[in-house]
Order: C-alpha cells, then structure tokens, then sequence
C-alpha cells in the first residue's frame, strides 16, 4: 500500500487535510465540532502544536499548523485518534473513520501564509454551505475579524502580521483580502504542490530535497519520494565518469554502464541502447562492477566521489 512521503523538522508549517472513510461525515453536530476542537487545545498543549487556520466541513478538515518541536506524527496520532475514539464511542461503532492516512503538505509560509489561509476559510464557501465566509461558525476565520474572540490555542498573529503591524488594522486588511474573492472563481494555491508533498517556490523546495531528502533511496511504496528524488539522465552520469576515468576506456564503460543501471531508474534496454550493448551486457558489467568494488578500495573511493558529485540516491 502507498504511503505518503513524510518530512518533519523543527518549526516546519504544514497543510493537513483529513477526510471521511467513503467520504462519509465525520462531524454530524455541534457537539463533534467542538469535541474535535478541543484536541487541537490539547495537542497544542500537550505535543506543542502550533495552530494557524482550521476549517472544519462536514466531511473533512482543514488545519494550517506549525510543529516547534519537529513532531508532526505524533501531533496527528493525537488528534485523529481521539477524534476516532470519542466518535466511535458516541455512535457505538468500530472500524475506522477517517480515510487513509492524513495528508500533509509541508508549506513555505512566507510564500504561501496568505493565499493558504484564504483558500481554507473560503471553503465553505466554495461548498455553498454558506455565501459569505463570516457566516461559517466552524472555521477560524471568525476569529481573524474579531466576530469571535481568540482561543489561546489559535495563533491568528502570525499570518495577520503580513497585512499590518497593527493588529486592528491587519484584521481589516485581511478581512478585505479574503472577501475579495468571496464571490469569484479563484486559482486553487494547491495546484503548485510539488511531489505531492511540497507547497513552495523552487528555492524552498531545492532546499528541503537538499537538507531532507538527499541521499534518500527511491521507494516504491512513498510515491512522492520517487517524484522529489530526481534521477541523473544518462547523459550526467557518462559525462561525470568521462572526466574522472577518461583515460581509462574500458574501465569508463564498465562504471558507466553500472551507475547508469543502479541509478538512473531507466530499463536495461534504454541504458544499453544508450551505450551500445545488449541488455545482458549492462546487467553482467554492473555485476561485476560491484563484486570488484568488495575487493578494490581505490575504484570504490573513486565511484563514491562520483556519485556524491551527482548527488546521486539509489532507484
């Protein structure tokens, strides 16, 4: 079974969206709501959880939360599974609940805060529960406007403080940001997401592949690994090994055929096209590459330094 690509570090921001088993309600009254409310308080209190934004539909939800504490899975552990607890107790049920696993897209707030929180407090909106986000009793938007007044738990200052220092002045702003669009077909901010897994300008996104998922092997079973760990073409890897082996023909191809097997996620038939030789000739060269690299200390540094300048992680 697929498993999402999870990434957790300190002060890291995400997007969570959980929804119903079969698309089924999870909050049925007033009661739920506020049930499932007061897990927030108490992952905020407990696992330190920082929260942002939330909206909660009828059959999913949306939250906008930040883990000091680099502790993400625990922090949901908490909240869906007491949620599950609490629901299942009330209506005498078992099994699960919410569908699948979470999903969480680690964000780049500073690029990101201010459309992000306008697409969650928008939702119902969009849903045509309501015609004007204010009216939704059930998201923080209330909050953000001073229609309702703060839980301690709900961090509001963070994204308000892109609109003004002022906080008075910020909620106005805000206010003005988020109904602008009330009655219009916007652009979903979702749609930058990159591998499933990453809200954020091509920076921020080179820079988490770099710090977090480097040197990560591909992993059939977390797609969203294999789309964020780019493969070296062909091509990067002949070239690297060219310059480093040059003057050495045979033993050139024979690296080049093996690093081009092991990491370029490309069948035996594209890399020997590629190189000229026949399907069993890649496998059978690769092979013996690697039972000399056991034996031979000075090829093995040397194929090392090689993939490290390509920054290469296995397929």
């Amino acid at each position: 079974m697929a498993r999402p690509l999870r990434i957790e570090y300190s002060d890291a921001f995400y997007h969570i969206t959980s929804r119903g088993n079969e698309r089924k309600d999870i909050f049925k009254t007033r009661k739920d709501r506020e049930q499932f409310l007061s897990y927030l308080e108490s992952a905020a209190e407990r696992y330190n959880a920082v929260i942002h934004a939330y909206c909660l539909m009828n059959n999913h939800y949306h939250l906008l939360l930040q883990t000091p504490m680099g502790n993400l899975s625990r922090i949901m552990r908490h909240i869906n599974g007491a949620y599950t607890t609490y629901y299942n107790v009330k209506k005498q049920r078992i099994g699960h609940l919410l569908q699948g696993r979470y999903k969480a897209l680690l964000v780049d707030m500073d690029a990101y805060a201010q459309e992000l929180s306008r697409y969650i407090h928008l939702n119902p909106v969009r849903a045509g529960i309501v015609k004007r986000p204010e009216e939704y009793l059930w998201s923080s938007y209330r909050h953000y406007i001073n229609m309702d007044s703060d839980p301690k738990w709900l961090h509001a200052g963070f994204i308000l403080s892109y609109f003004n220092r002022s906080i008075s002045k910020a909620k106005k702003a805000y206010r003005q940001f988020v109904e602008s669009l009330a009655e219009q077909v916007y652009e979903n901010p979702l749609k930058d997401v990159v591998g499933s897994t990453i809200l954020g300008n091509d920076d921020f996104v080179s820079q988490i592949k770099e710090k977090y998922l480097h040197g990560k092997r591909a992993d059939r079973n977390v797609p969203a690994l294999k789309k964020l760990t780019e493969n070296p073409a062909i091509e990067h890897i002949a070239a690297e090994v060219e310059r480093m082996l040059g003057d050495e023909p045979a033993l050139s191809k024979r690296v080049k055929l093996y690093l081009c097997h092991r990491y370029t996620g490309k069948q035996l038939k594209e890399v020997g096209e590629y190189f000229n030789v026949g399907e069993s000739g890649v496998s059978q060269s690769s092979r013996r590459v690697a039972m000399t690299l056991e034996k031979d200390k000075k090829l093995r540094v040397m194929i090392e330094e090689i993939k490290g300048r390509l920054k290469l992680s296995r397929v």
